[in-house]
């Protein structure tokens, strides 16, 4: 890592634990509450050759979670579905505990895991849908980050008011956004336990800038995930019940871990969906 010009001061009245519940002046998504347990829900289906179409749907669903592998990633389309069909494969999917929204001008998508972990709905701002297999959906990905933002290290070396230790974890999050290979080891900056002025986030978060997409996760509690505008550079808060910030973290990593199904919970889905498509066909 290249050495940086900036030493590491703690500013007086800040440290660990100063900066929560602080008040930044964003507006943020309505967070989740709660955690949900997962529970068989069976749709009555009256006519199977009514809805034919969604139950091979979901018979397609199933097979891509039998053939999951790690890394890959299969797609099922639900746009040919009428809205009936439609439906009855959102009600057999129900809906988990990761919801994301990925933003842009006629190209938003709205995602949304499944009670069976691995699988993922997505619904195009043009009306299509389809489900995506794996342990994160690649929809959330492609514009996740912005094809061209550089952050600017020189620009840091000027003296500004009320920043303390910015520029330097800044020089660290570019090196290693900058050197890092797709599945390398996740790289983690705890804030909350750094001393930070309110100058000092709000410098990060100018200089990382805002990327397109959000995360929010109820997998551990209640988590906002919000990529930045620098390559794999993910804002990742967590919140208690009342929705105060109780951890504050940046994350250099291909996605924040806990937006990701496991492999295990992926076997898991494949089985209960079995038991699921068996009952309702």
């Amino acid at each position: 890592m290249p050495s940086s010009p900036f030493a590491t001061q703690p500013p007086v009245g800040f440290g660990p634990g100063s900066q929560i519940g602080a008040d930044d002046g964003l507006e943020y998504l309505p967070l989740p509450s709660g955690m949900r347990t997962f529970s068989a829900h069976l749709p009555e289906v009256e006519d199977p050759a009514r809805f034919a179409p969604a139950l091979q749907a979901v018979a397609d669903i199933l097979a891509a979670l039998k053939d999951w592998t790690a890394g890959t990633t299969a797609t099922v389309p639900l746009s040919h579905l009428d809205a009936a069909n439609r439906a009855l494969v959102n009600e057999t999917l129900g809906e988990g505990e990761v919801a994301v929204k990925v933003a842009g001008e006629g190209r938003a998508v709205e995602i949304q895991e499944a009670t069976f972990a691995g699988v993922w709905r997505l619904r195009a701002a043009d009306g299509t849908e389809r489900v995506e297999v794996g342990a994160f959906p690649k929809g959330a990905l492609l514009r996740a980050f912005p094809a061209r933002w550089e952050v600017d290290l020189a620009a840091l070396e000027q003296p500004m008011p009320g920043i303390f230790n910015a520029p330097p974890l800044l020089v660290e999050i570019a090196h290693r956004s900058a050197t890092r290979r797709p599945g390398d080891a996740p790289h983690i900056i705890n804030l909350s336990l750094l001393p930070h002025t309110p100058e000092d986030l709000a410098l990060i978060e100018r200089t990382l800038g805002e990327g397109a997409t959000t995360i929010l996760s109820r997998g551990y509690g209640n988590c906002r995930i919000d990529a930045t505008a620098t390559r794999d550079v993910w804002r990742v808060r967590y919140y208690n019940s009342t929705d105060m910030l109780i951890l504050d973290t940046i994350e250099v990593s291909d996605v924040p871990e806990v937006a990701l199904a496991a492999p295990e919970d992926i076997a898991d889905s494949a089985e209960r969906l079995a038991e699921v498509l068996a009952a309702i066909s």
